[in-house]
């Protein structure tokens, strides 16, 4: 054997070696891995036919529910179910190491969800304070890869349809989320896998289960669904999930409480609602001849005037008067309570905000047919795009309703401006022509003709036109109040003013009772506008209320389209230069004593008893605009304002609402009509006349100042005061078109109305209120709906009967929310009714932290 060929078959031998134990190693390599797959294949078929066997129980079980009154369909589940291992919360997150080939299906990492359909049934968020919201679960199965599987699943991220049930607690369909919480949902195959196997959650049961425990989660269906008004709808969000309070927003929300219980102790309400009084005495208000008097018995009660108030007893020899009301030093001191939370920056803050969020941000639902799903915080002009088709075509649905066919009031406007100028000139050329020779007015020591009047003033009925008469408002009067109201005075005169626009003339108010009757006569051919006029008591002498009562009497001045109301003048300062009174306590004795002896006693005086059927409020009147002295919280009784100054507003607007809150209680408790105190403020002035208005009135005109204000503007909006707004007129006085806060009120909710005020000076056709609407519509861009909304406003601050109320309405007007719209009626869809009313209670829980009660009926 050769030596030097020994290390080469060494090296050939050890090379075959080390060839040999590489190929056995590759071929147990392949076949030990050939035989983990096979294993692994193994164990999903086995688990595959244990889940299909699953998923046909619980199919049954869901058509069972279905039989039973779930009203659920049961979809077709999906041909690929998945198996994943999932981690606990409270693991670290690592990946497992699994092979694609544990994952069926696309390899692609995916989610699919639905929020649209659901075979689950209905999840209802009971909370606590009553408020409740309600959620559809649904969820698709869904494909992930295992990579999403080693990295991103969470126990509570999304959960398939077959897993749906496991919230179910019992045979009533209900949990508690923390109960869901405490006690793990079942998992099939518990024993057969490992414990940290689980399915995919949904995001709708993460978004459950991160609620606070005190929210009631109620999976029990909802009630008809096919009377449900809220089917595809979108309304705001009912209340937010309760957060932590600081000390400065719980301060906030408790100086607001204070306010609204403020109001609600002053402000006067009817014992007894209109639609809850017995028929008999309701049919025996309406079938009473309101021209002719029946005597009626005279009651034993007895009032007196103490310190600028009546006091009423139920006999001379009683001393404990009936009806409390609050004294003046009480309300001063409220009332400077009410000023300095407006002045609190913390709560001007918070109301600014809270406004801006009425405006402009909101919370909503979008419904199916019977379930409510969260949907997404929306603006409010993007609720109107969303929403104006919708309102459209529920609008169309309503047979004979439009703007045109729907009830509308003019809720403010002044009895000598109620026509047009057109209508003032052809009815003086009329009396011109026909009653020249009539005797009309008693001046410089004769008497003088129609006829003679005008050759005074040097002028025939040929000679007079529009631009003569010179009554219509101009740039002049911006700002000029005292200009304005020269502006009723036909051609710069004021003996025509007497002659045609004065019920207490020569001729007793002739002219003015035949041109009132024509503008009557015009209001019930358009059979759908109404009117609220206000005529005018000065308190000069107590014989004005049977001098005005007579007028209305002797010339049967009557409407079912017009009711009215009683307007002062707010003039205590020119009275007392001219020596006509020594105190304010003698407007107050000339105001209210004949109204207290007429309600005593009928038969002092028949014909204002017949005329106070009629009225329905009571107004202030005159410039706001002059310069006041804020009351103090003590303040000098009428009978002790004897300088020449005028009261202030606020002390003017105590004295009339204490005495007709004193007069109200006894005409109710007599069964008669009772009167309503709704003055101007706001229009003009300082933030204290709207605090008073707050606190004493049941609505106010005006209010354009309430722009000025965060705080009074959000108070107003809770208590929901009546605004009756006249743009027109505030462009002509106080404040241009363009700068009219009445959309910004309307946007946010507050109860506005339009009016026209005063169509003499203001208008141009016959119908002053249609032009009031058309111009707002043209201007702002307001929707038939928002017309008609606005419509439907001005009818529920009128003081027209509760019988009129519901043919105008329907037969649950007075019912809040959709519940109480008739859209036949009102042509306003329930809808935007609804939106309102929750956006309202929205605020309303807000405010009282989850805790205020809502009533079910309006306030009158």
């Amino acid at each position: 054997m050769n030596p030097s060929s020994s290390p080469t078959s060494s090296l050939h031998l050890a090379m075959a070696a080390f060839f040999g134990a590489s190929l056995m190693a590759i071929s147990a390599f392949f076949i030990h891995k050939r035989s983990v797959q096979h294993v692994l294949q193994r164990l999903i078929e086995i688990r595959q036919h244990r889940l299909m066997d699953a998923e046909e129980e619980e199919e049954d079980e869901l058509i069972g529910a279905r039989n039973q009154g779930f009203g659920m369909e049961v979809e077709e589940e999906e041909e690929s179910s998945i198996l994943c291992y999932g981690i606990p919360s409270s693991d670290p997150n690592v990946n497992v190491g699994l092979s694609d080939d544990w994952v069926e299906g696309d390899d692609s990492p995916q989610i699919i969800g639905s929020l649209d359909k659901s075979n689950l049934p209905l999840l209802q968020l009971s909370r606590t304070h009553g408020s409740s919201c309600s959620l559809k679960a649904s969820a698709s199965a869904a494909s992930i890869s295992s990579e999403t599987v080693g990295r991103n699943l969470l126990e509570n991220s999304v959960q398939s349809n077959l897993q749906g049930k496991d919230l179910l607690n019992g045979e009533d369909g209900k949990t508690t989320v923390q109960e869901s919480l405490s006690s793990p949902a079942k998992r099939p195959y518990e024993n057969g896998v490992p414990a940290q196997k689980t399915r995919v959650v949904s995001c709708e049961r993460k978004a459950i289960l991160d609620l606070p425990a005190n929210i009631e989660v109620d999976m029990s269906p909802t009630g008809d669904e096919g009377n449900d008004f809220t089917a595809d709808t979108v309304l705001p969000l009912k209340a937010a999930i309760p957060e932590p309070l600081s000390m400065e927003e719980e301060e906030v929300r408790r100086m607001l409480r204070e306010c609204l219980e403020l109001r609600e102790a002053y402000v006067y309400k009817e014992e007894v609602a209109p639609w809850n009084e017995p028929n008999d005495v309701a049919s025996a208000v309406k079938n009473a001849d309101l021209f002719h008097f029946y005597p009626v018995e005279k009651t034993d009660h007895d009032f007196r005037m103490e310190d600028g108030v009546i006091h009423v007893y139920a006999s001379k020899n009683d001393s404990v008067e009936l009806f409390s009301v609050p004294t003046a030093t009480k309300f001063f001191t409220d009332m400077h309570h009410i000023l300095k939370v407006i002045s609190n920056g913390n709560v001007n803050s918070a109301c600014y905000h809270r406004l801006r969020f009425l405006e402009e941000v909101y919370f909503s639902f979008a419904y199916d047919n019977i379930h409510l799903n969260p949907k997404t915080m929306q603006k409010f002009r993007l609720y109107l795009l969303v929403n104006a088709d919708r309102e459209f075509l529920a609008q169309k649905s309503a047979p004979h309703r439009d703007f045109y066919n729907i009830r509308k009031v003019d809720t403010h406007i002044h009895h000598s401006a109620c026509m047009n100028q057109k209508h003032l000139l052809r009815f003086i050329k009329s009396k011109l022509r026909k009653e020249p020779d009539e005797v009309v007015i008693f001046r410089d020591g004769k008497y003088l003709t129609l006829k003679e009047v005008f050759e005074s003033l040097d002028l025939t009925g040929y000679d007079l036109n529009v631009d003569l008469l010179d009554v219509h408002a101009d740039k002049t009067t911006f700002h000029r109040f005292d200009k304005f109201n020269l502006k009723y005075n036909p051609c710069g005169q004021s003996r025509l003013r007497e002659i045609f626009l004065k019920q207490d003339n020569l001729i007793q108010g002739r002219f003015l009772a035949e041109v009132t009757k024509e503008v009557l006569s015009d209001l019930e051919a358009s059979k759908y506008q109404m009117a609220e006029y206000r005529i005018s008591i000065y308190g000069r002498k107590q014989s004005e209320w049977d001098q005005l009562a007579s007028w209305f009497i002797n010339n049967e001045i009557y409407s079912e389209n017009a009711v009215w109301l009683i307007q002062l003048p707010r003039l205590y300062n020119v009275y007392k230069n001219m020596g006509i009174v020594t105190s304010f306590q003698n407007i107050i004795d000339n105001i209210f004593i004949p109204l207290f002896e007429v309600t005593v006693d009928p038969n002092s005086h028949p014909q204002l008893h017949l005329f106070l059927m009629q009225v329905v409020g009571f107004d202030l009147v005159d410039d706001e605009s002059k310069p006041e002295r804020r009351p103090t919280k003590h303040m000098p009784t009428p009978a002790e304002w004897t300088n020449a100054f005028n009261p202030a507003y606020s002390y003017y607007t105590y004295y009339c609402y204490a005495n007709l809150y004193t007069l109200n209680k006894l005409r109710e408790s007599k069964g008669l009509p009772t009167i309503k105190l709704r003055p101007h403020c706001g229009e003009a002035g300082d933030i204290d006349h709207l605090a008073a208005g707050f606190l004493l009135c049941n609505n106010i005109s005006h209010g354009i100042n309430l722009r000025k204000s965060p705080v009074l503007q959000y108070l107003y909006y809770l208590a929901q005061v009546g605004l009756a707004m006249s743009p027109l007129s505030n462009n002509s006085l106080f404040l241009d078109y363009h700068r009219n806060p009445f959309p910004i009120f309307f946007q946010r909710g507050l109860n506005v109305s339009l009016s026209s005020d005063d169509p003499l000076q203001i208008h141009l056709t016959r119908e002053a209120l249609v032009e009031e609407y058309s111009i707002a519509a043209k201007v702002w861009k307001l929707s038939a709906c928002d017309l008609c909304e606005i419509a439907r406003n001005s009818v529920y601050q009128s003081g027209f009967p509760h019988a009129a109320k519901l043919r105008w309405l329907g037969g649950k007007y007075f019912l809040r929310g959709p519940q109480g719209n008739d859209i036949d009626k009102s042509n306003v869809p329930n809808l935007r009714i609804a939106f309102r009313h929750e956006t309202w209670k929205a605020e309303m829980q807000y405010v009282y932290s989850g805790k205020a009660r809502i009533p079910e009926e309006i306030e009158v």
